[in-house]
């Protein structure tokens, strides 16, 4: 199964999007007739007016069946909108792009699938209507015309729907549609500006924080920043500050007020919150709060990490206008997903056993072209097959944990440690000394010690300059081989004891 790629206008795509504010909102009759409607003259047991996001699709309206949320990766409608024409797939099981799409191999059974793409007046495709069935089902070039035909008028009554939510709004109309132009145009590159910056080789915090920067500029907050909760501690850092904010009011947001205030409402909190009026929260006595947005963003190590906006007492505008909220939303779910992708690629280089780096992991930083020297240096824990034959592979593997564990600490920030597989272990460091290499890996295998007595290593070390990175590998492992040969025949000889 193949995800459909991204458009190349995906960031203006989804401003587009939310300029319609349509997402997770309830069911409204003038969708659900559509619906029917489409059901009814292409003859199809399903119809669904579905919108695609950033990640996912979700459904407004639909005809037999329920829920049609499900990821991005899985969308029909995601490839739907790739063209401007509809889109039918007359056998999903012959289609390589579906024939292991979840909808097809389970529920709802989709065999035949049919979209026409939500084109706004903008040109950008936000969305389908489409109809499925779980048989084949033929459809004729006036049936695909009688679904692009009912598709426009989806299209015509979100924009109708649009201009009503916009009659509400009290400021005077071409001011505001001007102000809202350049509004839109800063979000949209506020935005891009975050998924640039979420591309970059940064620290997940750091990350964040940058993107909590362009978040506050384009959402004209007073505050906007990252809130680190650890067990019962919350620290606000700052990423976008106001100049009207006094020092004694940042004082007070980067102290404990702002984690005191939110805490008994973040458990449970899925999706954003944002309040115009952070009084409704009930907070105890006086605050310069006056508009508060908070939304999980994730984890990183054992920190809970929050995206955090305020307005204080004195803000010219007071609440949220409906794209900043979009804005918001779009933010958070963009630095979810980046902190869950970055996390998952964290562990897909860690070690299950050890917690250290493992072998792909060393692959991929080997096959990084670096003009910096660097020393690789190999250990192999020797006795291993003696403590697993002696007191079982739980024993072992607590021995490669203390070992693993102690190494690490021991290379430090200098280096990193790397299990390459079974008993080996790998370094890769700053040229140094190799004595103080030896000593680190020696006080790894003191600590094994204590576990088993009969623990030991042998360690081989290349230096880059010697060769490319197989070279280098084969080089260490032939001088670590080297030295468990001597150690052997020593051994042997009764020259060596230990």
């Amino acid at each position: 199964m193949t995800g459909a790629p991204t458009l190349p206008d995906e960031s203006a795509r989804l401003m587009a999007l939310a300029y319609y504010g349509i997402l997770d909102t309830p069911r409204e009759p003038q969708f659900d007739r559509i619906a029917r409607l489409a059901a009814s003259i292409l003859k199809t047991p399903v119809a669904v007016i579905n919108f695609v996001d950033q990640f996912r699709q979700w459904g407004k309206a639909s005809v037999g069946v329920g829920d049609t949320t499900a990821p991005r990766a899985d969308s029909f409608c995601a490839w739907t909108i790739q063209q401007d024409q509809p889109l039918v797939v007359p056998n999903a099981h012959l289609d390589p792009r579906f024939a292991q799409n979840p909808m097809v191999t389970g529920e709802p059974n989709v065999h035949m699938y049919a979209g026409a793409p939500l084109v706004m007046p903008s040109g950008h495709r936000i969305g389908t209507l489409c109809v499925t069935d779980t048989q084949p089902h033929p459809l004729t070039p006036q049936d695909l015309q009688a679904l692009q035909d009912l598709a426009d008028i989806v299209v015509t009554e979100l924009e109708l729907r649009a201009y009503q939510q916009r009659l509400t709004l009290s400021l005077d109309a071409q001011r505001e549609h001007s102000a809202e132009l350049q509004r839109s145009l800063a979000q949209s590159q506020a935005l891009d500006g975050i998924s640039q910056l979420l591309s970059l080789d940064l620290e997940p915090q750091d990350a964040l924080l940058a993107a909590a920067a362009l978040l506050g500029e384009a959402m004209h907050s007073d505050v906007t920043g990252l809130l680190v909760i650890h067990g019962d501690e919350g620290v606000l850092s700052v990423g976008h500050l106001h100049p009207r904010v006094q020092p004694e009011q940042r004082a007070a947001l980067e102290g404990d007020e702002l984690f005191r205030l939110l805490r008994p409402h973040l458990p449970g909190t899925e999706r954003p919150t944002l309040l115009d009026d952070a009084q409704a929260l009930g907070l105890p006595g006086p605050t310069d709060l006056q508009a508060l947005a908070w939304a999980s963003v994730g984890m990183d190590a054992d920190q809970t990490l929050w995206l955090v906006a305020a307005r204080l007492n004195g803000h010219p505008q007071g609440g949220w206008r409906a794209a900043e909220r979009s804005l918001f939303e779009a933010a958070a779910r963009s630095l979810r997903a980046s902190l869950d992708h970055r996390q998952a690629r964290a562990w897909a280089r860690r070690d299950v056993l050890t917690g250290v780096l493992n072998r792909r992991a060393l692959e991929q930083d080997l096959a990084q072209p670096s003009a910096v020297p660097f020393m690789l240096v190999m250990a192999d824990v020797d006795g291993l097959k003696a403590v697993n034959d002696v007191g079982g592979h739980a024993q072992g593997d607590k021995l490669l944990r203390v070992f693993a564990a102690t190494l690490a600490a021991e290379v430090g920030s200098a280096g990193q440690v790397y299990r390459y597989g079974g008993d080996e272990f790998v370094v890769l460091t700053a040229p140094t000394n190799e004595e103080l290499l030896l000593d680190q890996v020696d006080t790894a295998v003191l600590a094994a010690r204590q576990l088993a007595p009969q623990a030991g290593a042998s360690v081989g070390v290349a230096h880059s300059q010697e060769g490319e990175p197989q070279t280098l590998l084969r080089l260490a492992d032939e001088r670590m081989y080297a030295v468990k040969r001597r150690r052997m025949a020593l051994r042997q000889s009764g020259e060596l004891t230990s």
